[in-house]
């Protein structure tokens, strides 16, 4: 890892040591002789303000709506299409058909929300769900950002993508699909009028506890989401323990895992990272012997099937393990995906050919077809081209308090702890090229960037294990998620989390759960001062 510290610390040791040594030999009056200190170092980041480069907000710092700005470098026509994309961004969608506002319709039959904003509030995340005092767990409804991705288990990992293996992409459940849609339109379900409003399958989250204690003493109590899946469509009623379990959904080699909805502020200039750039820092076998050995994800792009291109695959950049290669990808499939709006990417509704779907067109007459009278997909191109483009141009907010004498020592410690060893605080993004497909704008070329995140997957261990691949990513893999803006997420949002589940309710709670790759330096940090504990965390709250 390229050390960012600004002197060499070795050197002025000995340095030092050596002075102290011919000062005691000379045979001097005896008097006790004081050694300064060796010079605290700081890494070249400590000062920096601008993470977005000439995207930067500077108006951020205690507002609700502090990831909402647009990028400060965007001409007037970009200006303008960026706010018809915000406004695309926080449309409410209807059942079909909706006769009064037909640009409106579409939503489901099946789906997680209703609109962008309900699982990225504020440009933000989701609120962690709640569960109420006496309750032992709740069932996820309409104010649930959190869903379940859901998959049949290889029989073997998938070294390498090819169109045999369909890519390594995540093999479907029969009948429901590669994500659990917990709600629904009214008809929805054939047993609609017991599940009104139901959609695949009830989904039921819960709460562990345990308690981390400190070398110090002080104790940290953590909570883990656990998950219930009940009333299947395929088989109402049943549930895991059952006697006899029916219902494709409910088998035991189906994997699960939770997914949060994460903030969507500086996607343009991440996608706009050299491939090169991020594939330098991919240590596979752990060459340097760090323990931290990062690897890339390489996914199934829509976008190049769609062109035709005879190898579809590109380098998976986005969501929680790295498995959707851009902005577009990203945006457009959950508009078909969390809310069932179909788009000139994704055509076709997300449960299409199920024994679900057939039964819903044919008890509704096939008024919701996924498609409009002109044989159009539910979201126009200029619709889609907008609210990509608004997620790929929302500003990133400047840094705060970098003066501050805590902030300074945090970054400090920072690089102590080897933070930056996942957490690859700088990159300068490409000066030509492409981005989902479309000439990258202006805005987004050349500018130096300070994301906190070398983009690739890292082994998190057990504890943060979720046990379902991605594509090339393992159960246990995560992307490294970017650390900018990370101080105003509870601002934006007081009831926002952080981690894939949304279980940790503070940065220092997600650093506690860091294990595999990341073991050492959780356990450096834990080894810190409480006031040293306290620095680090400032420095990462004035990201």
């Amino acid at each position: 890892m390229m050390n960012c510290l600004t002197k060499p610390s070795a050197l002025l040791a000995a340095l030092t040591l050596a002075h102290t040594l011919a000062l005691t030999g000379c045979g001097g009056s005896g008097d006790e002789i004081e050694v300064p200190e060796p010079e605290k170092l700081y890494p070249d980041y400590t000062q920096v303000t601008a993470l977005g480069g000439d995207t930067t907000t500077f108006d951020a710092s205690s507002s609700g709506h502090g990831y909402s700005t647009p990028a400060l470098n965007l001409n007037q026509t970009q200006l303008a299409q960026h706010l018809s994309g915000d406004l695309n961004f926080e449309t409410a969608f209807t059942t079909a058909p909706n006769e009064e506002h037909p640009e409106l319709d579409g939503l489901g039959p099946v789906f997680n929300n209703a609109d962008c904003n309900s699982c990225h509030q504020r440009d933000g995340r989701n609120s962690t769900p709640i569960v109420p005092a006496g309750q032992a767990r709740i069932k996820l409804g309409s104010e649930a950002g959190i869903f379940l991705r859901i998959s049949k288990a290889p029989d073997q990992p998938c070294l390498q993508g090819t169109a045999a293996n369909n890519y390594c992409a995540p093999i479907p459940v029969p009948n429901f699909g590669t994500q659990l849609f917990h709600r629904g339109v009214l008809k929805a379900r054939e047993d609609w009028q017991q599940n009104l409003f139901g959609g695949q399958a009830d989904v039921y989250l819960s709460y562990e506890l345990k308690t981390v204690t400190y070398p110090d003493g002080t104790e940290v109590t953590l909570k883990r989401p656990l998950f219930a899946v009940e009333n299947p469509f395929d088989a109402p009623g049943e549930r895991l323990n059952s006697s006899n379990v029916t219902s494709e959904l409910l088998q035991s080699d189906v994997l699960m895992g939770w997914r949060n909805g994460m903030p969507v502020f500086g996607l343009g200039l991440l996608e706009a990272i050299p491939e090169a750039s991020i594939l330098a820092l991919v240590d596979e076998n752990d060459a340097d012997g760090d323990g931290i050995s990062g690897r890339a994800n390489y996914v199934f792009d829509a976008v190049k099937a769609q062109r035709g291109e005879s190898h579809p695959v590109s380098l998976g950049r986005f969501g929680w393990k790295a498995n959707t290669p851009s902005v577009r990808v990203q945006s457009l499939g959950a508009l078909r995906g969390d809310i069932g709006i179909t788009n000139p990417l994704f055509p076709e509704e997300s449960i299409q050919g199920t024994s679900m779907h057939d039964s819903y067109l044919t008890r509704t007459g096939f008024v919701d077809t996924g498609s409009g009278v002109d044989g159009e997909p539910e979201a126009s191109a200029e619709f889609s081209d907008d609210v990509v483009f608004y997620a790929e141009t929302l500003a990133v907010p400047a840094r705060r308090q970098v003066d501050d004498v805590k902030v300074r020592e945090g970054a400090r410690l920072f690089e102590q702890v080897n933070c930056s060893g996942c957490h690859q605080p700088k990159f300068v993004t490409k000066s030509s090229g492409e981005i989902g497909g479309l000439p990258m704008i202006e805005a987004l070329k050349g500018q130096t960037i300070y994301p906190f995140s070398d983009m690739l997957l890292h082994d998190m261990g057990e504890e943060l294990s979720d046990g379902r691949p991605d594509f090339l990513a393992s159960g246990s893999e995560w992307r490294t998620r970017p650390l900018w803006g990370i101080g105003l997420a509870q601002t934006v949002n007081p009831q926002a989390g952080f981690l894939h589940d949304g279980r940790a309710a503070s940065v220092e709670e997600a650093i506690l759960w860091h294990g595999g790759e990341a073991q050492a330096s959780t356990d450096k940090f834990m080894a810190l001062t409480q006031e040293e504990r306290s620095q680090l965390l400032a420095f990462v709250m004035s990201l």
